[in-house]
């Protein structure tokens, strides 16, 4: 009977830690996807901008070249204002239609032939903008790609703008993700051609037929997939990808899969030493049991003293198992209240983050613009819910110190998400207005939010988290507020922001 408790007991403890296990095994998996996930629309970001900086510089040049002459005399002419404000490594150059430099902002140009590149060929061609594939520059060796863009006069190929851009362009990008380990970001070309990785490649790469061309970006325009070998440097990455729109590129951020399951392996980790400690235990109470067994049957004379002391060693193990139960009972407790509310605490971290974001983006420390930063909190919110709102503002720029921002986006962005999640249940589209301005009332500001949802009984509010992160902000705001449902509902407060 004692070994049947004892495997019962071990059977449910191994049950449990598998259960919890699986569970942390999801939960890892879960927060890393959306972590690539949100590396890769940071990637992508930046990729617009990129490409937006080279479309517009050969544009702005193409323009600026209308009444210039474009006969090649021998001489290579500097760039004029056309090009300020390149980035650090951008050169720009015009060739005329045989490939002979006209202008160039480089000051260590030299002649190099391009008429066998890609970038050349496409715009002699007839193709008005074109942008390359990695590629490593005649003139000194570095991995670059270029745009180009045909130049024409009534009607006649003239010649041909080119931006080079380095590849290393993408280390900043590389440095704001931040995945961890053996990580890298780069963007590819539709065609399936690599255009810019960092850290840099040994090669260029034609991914066109490499599954997430194959299948995945068939499937979506934007997600993500394990690559067990990377086909540039064989690392097994989770690998999320996006396609930036307006824009021949796909943004991808491959994180490092190993790295990232490690807080899994550290979980792993515990649980199996747990496993070890209760199993390693109970063999030793079994191995402990067995041996005052054979000494009962050689020891006939002290059989009643044998047998009372196997009974207390029975009443031990129950107690030991009992105990371990109630041990890996409450590490799976505090396992699943950590995972509670992540959807809320990640809003209400967005809404700090936020705060911050407005401090760095206009330099200021003192006191920010208390409209811009509701507006912001508000599209943060909406955006995050994915909810059908049209969302109108009535904001008059207020100062608010940076003491009380946090109060004042926590506010919001409580008040707008039970807006969002409570006023329209079923999903449906809706209005939003937010608007702050100035009563009567010497250094007060009035803050409204309104929806015209279904309402709720005003005196039936119970006093969660929620109601009490509300009271508690606008405590911090030196100020009061009330809620109204009539045709909706209606939040009004009035608070000190300076």
């Amino acid at each position: 009977m004692a070994a049947v408790a004892t495997a019962a007991a071990l059977v449910a403890l191994l049950s449990i830690l598998g259960t919890w296990a699986a569970q942390a095994y999801l939960t890892t998996i879960n927060r890393a996807e959306e972590r690539a996930m949100a590396s890769a629309k940071i990637v992508s970001s930046h990729v617009s901008w990129i490409h937006q900086m080279g479309t517009q510089t050969v544009r702005r040049i193409d323009d600026a070249l209308r009444l210039t002459d474009l006969r090649f005399d021998g001489n290579i002419r500097d760039m004029d204002v056309a090009t300020q404000g390149l980035p650090s490594g951008v050169q720009a150059y015009v060739v005329d239609a045989e490939g002979r430099t006209l202008y160039s902002t480089d000051p260590e140009i030299k002649p190099v032939d391009i008429t066998d590149r890609d970038y050349f060929k496409a715009v002699r061609d007839g193709q008005i903008e074109y942008v390359s594939s990695l590629l490593i520059s005649r003139l000194n060796g570095d991995q670059i790609f270029v745009f180009s863009r045909r130049i024409v006069r009534e009607g006649n190929f003239m010649g041909a703008i080119m931006v080079s851009v380095p590849a290393d362009i993408t280390r900043p990008i590389w440095e704001t993700v931040d995945l961890g380990g053996n990580y890298a970001v780069s963007f590819i070309r539709d065609d399936g051609m690599l255009v810019a990785r960092y850290p840099l490649p040994g090669t260029t790469l034609d991914m066109s037929g490499y599954i997430l061309f194959t299948k995945y970006l068939k499937e979506a325009p934007a997600g993500t997939y394990r690559a067990e070998t990377s086909p540039m440097d064989g690392v097994k990455r989770l690998v999320a990808y996006r396609r930036v729109e307006g824009t021949p590129f796909i943004a991808v951020a491959a994180a490092d899969y190993e790295f990232l399951m490690q807080p899994f392996r550290q979980t792993l980790l515990m649980l199996t030493v747990v496993a070890a400690m209760v199993i390693g235990g109970a063999a030793a109470a079994g191995w402990w049991i067995r041996h005052l067994l054979r000494a009962q049957e050689q020891q006939s004379a002290q059989l009643a003293k044998a047998l009372e002391t196997n009974e207390m060693l029975l009443r031990e193990i129950h107690h030991r198992v009992k105990n371990n139960l109630q041990s890996v009972m409450s590490l799976v407790r505090l396992q699943i209240r950590g995972s509670e509310g992540f959807e809320a605490l990640s809003s209400r971290i967005k809404s700090m983050i936020a705060v911050h974001e407005q401090i760095y983006k206009h330099d200021a420390y003192a006191q920010i613009d208390a409209a811009e930063l509701i507006k912001a909190v508000v599209c943060s919110a909406v955006s995050a819910h994915d909810a059908k709102l049209r969302v109108e503002f009535d904001l008059q720029s207020a100062p608010v110190s940076a003491d009380k921002a946090t109060a004042l986006a926590l506010l919001v962005n409580e008040v707008v998400t039970n807006a969002i999640k409570y006023a329209y249940p079923d999903g449906e589209e809706g209005r939003l207005l937010v608007a702050l301005t100035a009563p009567d009332e010497v250094g007060k500001s009035r803050l409204s939010i309104s929806d015209n949802g279904v309402g709720f009984d005003v005196n039936a509010v119970s006093s969660g988290t929620g109601t009490r992160l509300i009271d508690g902000s606008v405590r911090q705001l030196d100020g009061t507020y009330e809620f109204q449902s009539q045709a909706g509902t209606q939040f009004a407060a009035t608070v000190s922001l300076v």
